[in-house]
């Protein structure tokens, strides 16, 4: 007997053994291989093995399959933000600010795909305007929590703060370039090392000593 929750569910479209996440899956896929301007509607079924009007079963056109992914890795590096920086969390800036590195560094992993396709876009066309505008204001309040970093004596001032802010997610935004994941580094492990190097350096006590002689 099918339940009453079961029966509010809408059938799935298509044929069967491809359902919209995997239609979105293998389009990220394909635009971070072959580049999004390059690819078409047909190169993805193509991939699929379906015919084009098979995909519009699932999606209206290339762009919605852009905007989804686009927004999977923005949702989850907002999420990321805003677990960081809300009121109660009792957390000081400095405190904060290595939260969210290492927050970052999870979404980046867990979504690498997606990030890697946000981190190629250059504003071409109303949907990368919209997503580079959604980063932007991502970005604004991570120097904003660098800045309160700063100001509470925590975060060295000799740097401005918007390049603190630059360099430590550029740090985070390369892994694009190298991590794959099930490799040897645990995504975990590889959240921490980034958190500690940044704040903490490289140096040892001894080195540090050496230094200040």
């Amino acid at each position: 007997m099918t339940s009453a929750a079961e029966s509010k569910q809408p059938a799935r479209r298509g044929r069967p053994g491809y359902d919209q996440e995997t239609v979105l899956r293998r389009a990220i896929e394909l635009f971070n291989r072959q580049g999004y301007e390059a690819s078409s509607i047909g190169d993805l079924a193509k991939e699929l093995g379906l015919t084009k009007s098979a995909i519009y079963h699932h999606v209206s056109s290339k762009e919605a399959l852009l905007s989804a992914a686009l927004d999977e890795a923005l949702d989850g590096l907002s999420a990321a933000v805003d677990t960081a920086t809300r009121s109660d969390s009792g957390e000081d800036a400095y405190a904060r600010l290595r939260t969210v590195i290492q927050g970052s560094v999870r979404i980046l992993v867990d979504h690498l795909p997606a990030v890697t396709l946000l981190l190629r876009v250059r504003g071409n066309g109303e949907v990368e305007l919209a997503a580079l505008k959604r980063r932007r204001a991502i970005d604004d309040r991570l120097a904003a929590l660098v800045q309160d970093a700063v100001d509470q004596g925590a975060l060295r001032s000799d740097i401005p703060p918007d390049l603190i802010s630059r360099l430590l997610f550029g740090m985070v935004n390369s892994l694009t370039e190298w991590y794959r994941p099930g490799g040897p580094v645990d995504a975990d492990v590889l959240a921490t090392s980034i958190a500690t190097l940044a704040f903490d350096g490289l140096a040892t006590p001894k080195s540090s000593e050496r230094l200040a002689r």
